[in-house]
C-alpha cells in the first residue's frame, strides 16, 4: 500500500525591512544667550548705575555705560549685557548686590 502525503507549503510574502538610514552629520545648536537687564528706579543715581556698568561688565566703555545709564533712566529698562547663561548669572547677581534693581535674567 502506499500512502500519499501531501502537504502544502505557505509562501510567506513580506516587504522587506528597510532600516533608516543614519545620517553621520551632527547638529550642533549652540546655548542659547541671557541677557542681563538693568531697570529703572527712584534710589540709584545715574553715577552709580554707571560706575557698576563699568566695574562689573567687561569691556564696558564710560560712553557706553552712560548711554545705557540714560536708557535706563528714559526708557524704563536697558540691556547691559548679552551672552552665555553662566556669564549672564555673575554679572546679574553682581549689579544687584550692587543694589541695582534688575529684571530676571530671559533668554535672547
Amino acid at each position: 500500500m502506499t500512502s500519499v502525503v501531501s502537504a502544502t507549503v505557505h509562501k510567506m510574502t513580506s516587504s522587506p525591512t528597510i532600516a533608516p538610514n543614519k545620517s553621520s552629520q551632527v547638529t550642533r545648536k549652540p546655548y542659547p544667550n541671557y541677557k542681563v537687564i538693568v531697570l529703572n528706579d527712584d534710589f540709584n543715581t545715574f553715577q552709580h548705575v554707571s560706575d557698576c556698568l563699568m566695574k562689573y561688565i567687561p569691556g564696558m566703555t564710560s560712553d557706553r555705560a552712560w548711554e545705557l545709564t540714560n536708557q535706563v533712566h528714559y526708557e524704563g529698562q536697558a540691556t547691559v549685557w548679552v551672552g552665555p547663561q553662566e556669564q549672564a548669572e555673575l554679572y546679574h547677581m553682581q549689579l544687584g548686590r550692587a543694589g541695582l534693581t534688575m529684571a530676571p535674567l530671559e533668554q535672547a
